[in-house]
């Protein structure tokens, strides 16, 4: 499975991951006014990935599949406990 990563320019560290490039059809329209002009950061086979440096691949293509986008958000600097 392929997916194209993206970064807005209003939400530093946040990366949006879509299965094809430009297409935010399923994109809920005010995450994308939340994250701004996005611009594509690479292309990457989920297939053959069995980790990603900040999330379970699994999960992004359950998501991808499920939602057609999946959201990565910054590390928080505080305990959520």
């Amino acid at each position: 499975m392929q997916c194209v990563i993206y970064k807005g320019k209003r939400k530093p560290g946040a990366y949006l991951f879509v299965e094809r490039a430009d297409d935010f059809s399923r994109v809920p329209t005010t995450l994308m006014q939340m994250m701004g002009p996005m611009e594509p950061v690479m292309t990457l086979d989920l297939a053959s990935r069995e980790n990603l440096a900040a999330c379970d691949p699994a999960e992004v293509r359950q998501q991808l599949v499920g939602n057609g986008y999946f959201l990565q958000l910054p590390p928080t600097d505080y305990p959520t406990r």
